[in-house]
């Protein structure tokens, strides 16, 4: 498929009450490996890829260095990539509609945007520029050539700056200026994530991560959701499993938690079946 063909269906993969799995790759290799074992999209994920390049989480790496990494999944896998683009690495509404439009370039077939401002001390924008530069992204986007999804984030309940009510002002909002898809991250149960997406009519994303673990597609399905992703959760998961083998190994000389390793021609035949 060329990006225009995979931008169509990437859009047809959300289907409210079907949600479909959009796993968060943090490198190339892990983006093939799961276009291989049958992911219909993949996501990036900022956190695992500032891991990677050995630096925290949230507005820790650059736009250049993002559209780098877009275009390298994008060219890498045969499935179409989803971008977190954190707060769309700038203030202002032009600035995030610059940022949609680069992206876009990078054969990527959609992004999120974050309602964050990354600074602790004022977590969220007012709700007047968050809906402001959400409707920058989306007019940008529906000027490309190609059916360019924006999903919409509140994050501001995940980050304690605001409650779930907030939160569904701010989505149906961000539904009302065009976004295609909306997502609060993390709201206190599932109880909530019904009520997010019995509040709007476009499809809702969840985060698969902490409490949320315990519940299967089919539970995400009856709440009403579209997609699922997991955020940087499979690259801390990786990171974890560095931590506890590299802790038995360098502080006892316990190299037991090697035997767990893939074979090299297991992950080599998984990351070819994946690839473009």
């Amino acid at each position: 498929m060329d990006q225009d063909d995979k931008a169509t269906y990437f859009r047809e993969l959300h289907v409210p009450g079907d949600p479909f799995i959009i796993p968060n790759a943090y490198d190339v290799g892990s983006a093939k490996m799961l276009a291989g074992l049958g992911a219909k999209a993949i996501a990036t994920t900022s956190s695992g890829y500032a891991f990677t390049l050995g630096r925290p989480d949230m507005g820790n790496v650059t736009r250049d260095e993002m559209l780098d990494h877009c275009e390298d999944l994008a060219k890498a896998v045969k499935v179409p990539v989803s971008a977190d683009l954190e707060k769309g690495f700038a203030h202002d509404p032009d600035g995030v509609a610059e940022t949609v439009e680069l992206a876009a370039e990078t054969g990527i077939v959609g992004c999120t945007l974050e309602d964050s401002t990354m600074d602790s001390a004022h977590p969220s924008y007012d709700f007047e520029i968050a809906v402001a530069r959400m409707a920058a992204a989306v007019e940008a986007a529906e000027a490309l050539p190609i059916d360019f999804t924006i999903c919409a984030r509140a994050d501001g309940v995940m980050l304690g700056s605001y409650d779930v009510e907030e939160a569904i002002r701010r989505l149906q909002a961000f539904e009302s200026i065009g976004a295609h898809v909306v997502y609060c991250p993390l709201p206190p149960g599932m109880d909530d994530v019904a009520k997010i997406c019995a509040s709007v009519n476009v499809p809702v994303n969840v985060l698969c991560a902490g409490q949320f673990t315990k519940y299967s597609r089919d539970d995400f399905a009856r709440a009403g959701v579209a997609r699922i992703s997991i955020g940087g959760a499979l690259a801390r998961v990786t990171h974890g499993v560095v931590a506890e083998i590299g802790t038995a190994m360098l502080g006892f000389g316990d190299f037991s938690g090697l035997g767990k390793a893939m074979a090299g021609g297991e992950v080599d035949k998984m990351m070819k079946s994946g690839e473009a």
